[in-house]
């Protein structure tokens, strides 16, 4: 079986698609897929800038090395296109290419299926090329693009964006999304083929196990004092005036309490200087991210911006106590006050008396955090690859049947 996963990131970037593709393509390839991809050139000014910056700031060794270190699969063969920056965001970029280039590439060496991580340009023009070569699409839906409309001040966007984004994955045989509530919210909107497909997680690296003792003393805290954690970009879709006021109000009731804040993005300055005394540590790499996780107590994140959500899954499988909204992974895997906390979306006062009342309570984050790793565990990255293979069958089979309608009804 050969398959093309086409999207605008691809490891070693650092997001939540790029980690899950880089992932599911270990998996398909230890399956015995070869996995090809077309993708836009990398942004290695971006990566070198970010580098720079945390060395810079006098961070320590082990946080000034490249920020990312998860094995990385090498696909079998890999299409680079043109790449072009968003405005004011550099770390995010689109891909530009011509469907005849696509096409092209694809002639030399067909694959059996087309996995569309991207309904930017480059999705749009890779689904016009498959469709004239008559290959297998499935899409994934990655990122909520109708939701930033209001994060980013164009909500007068939102509604255009909605039918394209219908039309965009009517043409395509199967949309794959990673929980039960996207699924019925696209079939709600008349999108067609939606399946769910989760994410999974690895239990060996995010693990309790990393706690270190070390890491607590340079944050400034005992064995008994908390810490709140936060790990994400740090950009207006992920709701930051609300991380902060949260955070402040965590720290009214307890004042020896340490905020961590892992990432960046463009809301790192005004959120810095918002919060003088938390510790903000850039982009790390994969294994001192695990030990943050490991060394906090509470995984604090207000985003409503997710399609899954890894952190949320990470962050359990650490053993933490979650506070978020009922959304993305955390409507699937969390049973709030059981494996940890979650309120209706867009209630701002319950999301912040939450987790105000969580860190006066010990006790509580402590058994919220052992049932949430426990719930975590439960989502197997080998598994999910075998249901991939499966829709993508599903997929081939829904193609084929189109195709012999169209020669009915052309007939």
């Amino acid at each position: 079986m050969r398959l093309c996963i086409v999207s605008e990131t691809w490891s070693p970037e650092i997001n939540g698609v790029a980690h899950t593709l880089n992932r599911l393509c270990r998996e398909l390839t230890r399956l015995g897929v070869t996995v090809d991809v077309i993708r836009p050139k990398p942004n290695m000014a971006a990566s070198a800038i970010n580098v720079a910056q945390e060395r810079s700031q006098g961070l320590s060794q082990e946080l000034s090395q490249e920020p990312y270190q998860e094995p990385y699969q090498e696909p079998s063969q890999e299409l680079q296109v043109r790449r072009l920056a968003l405005p004011g965001y550099n770390a995010v970029q689109i891909g530009l290419a011509r469907p005849s280039k696509l096409r092209r590439f694809w002639q030399k060496q067909r694959p059996d299926y087309i996995y569309l991580a991207t309904q930017g340009p480059l999705g749009w023009a890779a689904r016009h090329a498959a469709r004239q070569l008559n290959i297998p699409l499935v899409a994934g839906w990655h990122t909520n693009f109708d939701h930033y409309c209001h994060d980013y001040g164009v909500s007068w966007l939102a509604a255009a964006t909605r039918r394209y984004l219908r039309y965009f994955h009517n043409g395509c045989d199967l949309t794959l999304v990673p929980t039960q509530q996207q699924a019925e919210a696209l079939r709600a909107q008349d999108i067609r083929g939606v399946k769910v497909l989760s994410r999974g997680i690895d239990g060996d690296i995010f693990s309790p196990a990393h706690r270190d003792d070390t890491l607590r003393e340079q944050w400034g805290v005992s064995e008994h004092q908390p810490v709140a954690l936060y790990v994400g970009r740090l950009a207006p879709e992920k709701n930051l005036a609300l991380l902060q006021e949260t955070l402040q109000a965590m720290s009214d009731v307890r004042p020896d309490m340490a905020h961590v804040i892992v990432g960046d993005g463009p809301g790192r300055a005004q959120l810095q200087k918002a919060l003088p005394d938390a510790h903000f540590t850039g982009f790390v790499n994969k294994q001192a991210l695990a030990r943050h996780y490991a060394s906090a107590d509470m995984f604090i994140f207000p985003s409503q911006s997710e399609t899954w959500g890894n952190v949320v899954t990470e962050a359990m499988a650490s053993g933490l106590a979650v506070v978020a909204y009922h959304h993305a992974a955390s409507a699937e895997l969390i049973q709030s006050r059981h494996n940890g906390i979650t309120v209706p979306p867009g209630d701002t006062l319950a999301f912040q008396q939450a987790a105000v009342a969580l860190c006066q309570h010990p006790a509580d984050y402590a058994r919220l955090g052992r049932t949430a790793r426990l719930r975590a565990l439960e989502q197997s990255w080998p598994g999910i690859a075998e249901q991939f293979l499966r829709y993508l069958q599903n997929a081939q089979e829904t193609h084929h049947a189109s195709a012999s309608a169209c020669r009915i009804r052309s007939s």
